[in-house]
């Protein structure tokens, strides 16, 4: 047997169909954890860490 004729034999359309439950599955709870639990101040800190210096909340950069 090739392995064209095995492939062919395998009924594999379930896998796509999974795949995208499980994308959807994440997709939908990340969306979900975004709004429901950050409020608006620790979006904003998160917006700032990357322009902080070695990643030290509130510092200015002046001494």
């Amino acid at each position: 047997m090739r392995l064209s004729e095995i492939m062919g034999r395998l009924d594999l359309a379930f896998w796509p169909q999974a795949a995208l439950v499980i994308f959807l599955a994440v997709f939908a709870s990340v969306v979900w954890r975004l709004y429901a639990r950050t409020s608006r101040e620790e979006m904003e800190r998160a917006g700032r860490l990357p322009l902080e210096e070695e990643g030290v909340v509130g510092r200015t950069g002046t001494k």
